[in-house]
């Protein structure tokens, strides 16, 4: 199984994961809700969420920093 479904704790804190995760929208790191939500607050996030949609269209699931 994928490391993304069976760390416990967050990449980017060291948190725990009991609570959710989610793959960061600037690189492939697996993050706790608490920093998802501080990564939406980025200046640049819409431009993040726009870049990794065009990837992802061209098959790349890397992020966008990948």
């Amino acid at each position: 199984m994928d490391r993304f479904f069976t760390q416990e704790t967050c990449d980017r804190c060291g948190g725990s994961l009991k609570s959710g995760r989610i793959m960061s929208m600037y690189n492939e790191e697996c993050i706790c809700m608490v920093c998802k939500d501080k990564e939406r607050e980025q200046s640049d996030y819409k431009e993040a969420v726009e870049a990794e949609h065009e990837q992802i269209k061209k098959g790349n699931y890397k992020g966008i920093k990948g």
